[in-house]
This record gives C-alpha cells, sequence and structure tokens, in this order.
C-alpha cells in the first residue's frame, strides 16, 4: 500500500508534488493520466487520492466517480478550474475536497493530514449505531438502510456517524464543518451543505421533505430519530 495515489498530467507539478510529499514521509505514486491511476488502483491500495481534473484521455470526474463506485478511498480534487459548478461536480462524483491552483504545499500538507486523520483515526473502530432502519459499521466503513447496502462517500459516512452520535442535538454549521473538514481545511462552509443534500437524497424517505436530518435555519442542523 502507497499512502498517496497522485494523478496529475503536468510533469514538472507532479514532480514537485513527489518530492515534497516524500519529505513529509508519505509514500507517493505518481500516474500521469486518469486511465493509470484507475489501473493502479484496480491492483494496489493507497490510504488517499490527489486528483487533477482536466487530464489527457479520461477526465478527473471521471476517474473520480469510477474510483467511488469501487472504493470509499478519500478523494482531494486539485484543479485550475475555480467555477462554483466544477466544485459541486466534483463534489457529486464522491470528492471529499476541492482545492484550486495554485495552492501554497504548506497548507495542501495540513490538508493531507487533516483528512487521514478525519477518516482513518476519527472513530474508534468496532463500534455499531443505528437508528430504525438505518445502520452504520463503524469498523467496516458500511452503511445498511432497509438492510441493504447503500454507498456513502467519506464525507458522508463521518456526517452521519457524527448525526447518530448526537440524536436529537442542536449542530451549529460551523461544529460540524470543523468536526468533519477541520479548522485547517480551505473548503468552502457551503461545501456542508452539498453534503447535506447528497446525504439526504440516500438516507431520507423524501429529501424534499427531510424528517432525519433537520435544518434549524440560521442555526445549524438536528438529527431526529425515527
Amino acid at each position: 500500500m502507497v499512502d498517496i495515489l497522485l494523478i496529475e498530467d503536468n510533469e514538472e507539478l507532479g514532480t514537485l508534488l513527489c518530492d515534497f510529499l516524500r519529505r513529509d514521509g508519505f509514500t507517493v505514486f505518481h500516474a500521469k493520466t486518469g486511465e493509470e491511476g484507475l489501473l493502479f488502483c484496480s491492483q494496489e491500495k493507497t490510504k488517499l487520492v490527489l486528483l487533477d481534473i482536466m487530464l489527457p484521455g479520461l477526465d478527473g470526474f471521471s476517474v473520480c466517480g469510477t474510483i467511488r463506485e469501487n472504493a470509499n478511498i478519500p478523494i482531494i480534487i486539485i484543479s485550475a478550474r475555480s467555477d462554483k459548478e466544477d466544485k459541486i461536480r466534483g463534489l457529486r462524483f464522491g470528492a471529499d475536497d476541492y482545492i484550486e491552483k495554485p495552492f501554497d504545499i504548506d497548507v495542501l500538507l495540513a490538508k493531507i493530514h487533516a483528512v487521514l486523520r478525519r477518516n482513518y483515526d476519527m472513530f474508534e473502530k468496532g463500534v455499531l449505531l443505528s437508528d430504525g432502519n438505518l445502520t452504520l459499521d463503524v469498523d467496516a466503513n458500511q452503511a445498511w438502510l432497509d438492510r441493504e447496502p447503500i454507498e456513502l462517500t467519506n464525507k458522508e459516512f463521518l456526517l452521519l456517524t457524527i448525526f447518530l452520535r448526537n440524536k436529537g442535538k442542536v449542530l451549529r454549521k460551523e461544529q460540524l464543518f470543523d468536526m468533519v473538514w477541520g479548522e485547517d481545511s480551505i473548503s468552502e462552509p457551503s461545501t456542508l451543505t452539498v453534503h447535506i443534500s447528497m446525504l439526504r437524497e440516500k438516507i431520507e424517505a423524501d429529501p424534499k421533505k427531510p424528517v432525519r436530518i433537520r435544518t434549524l435555519w440560521g442555526v445549524g442542523y438536528k438529527y431526529e430519530a425515527l
């Protein structure tokens, strides 16, 4: 297993990122195309993917979607495309975060450490959480609704775990954002809203009229047990 799979077609930037990551103690595999990155994922394991969008051949959005269909690996998109629509599209394809180029390498390293810490160290193992027809196995990183498995991204899984641990409690938006993305995150708080919406699509009978994850306007959210 390597710590980080970097999928970046720019040779100079890719080499520079690999050098910085290795100096920070990470093992890295550098794929220069989406196809090469997917081949690596099918044959090897990695803890995190750094993914460019504008790749030759298969673009980053398609790569992100394919990885997410087959694994629950944290994915951070690094892209020069800064449009709001691109960020939302990346999140909907399953990315955990979206960072614009150019970026400060120290900020990127801090973000990587935070994502790895939150995804692999945040919760104790062997915990089973449930609410009515919804069940989470924290150790296996699996969720079921009506005894059928549901596919959740890492951030969706973390959010739902927090909600189930805090049934009936009011969680402020800032509090949730810091717990899942961290105070050192350079993501926008609106990212939380997008992930809440995607989570509702998967666990609510009617996502437009949610009964589990309730919005408290101007405050935050509250999970209502069924």
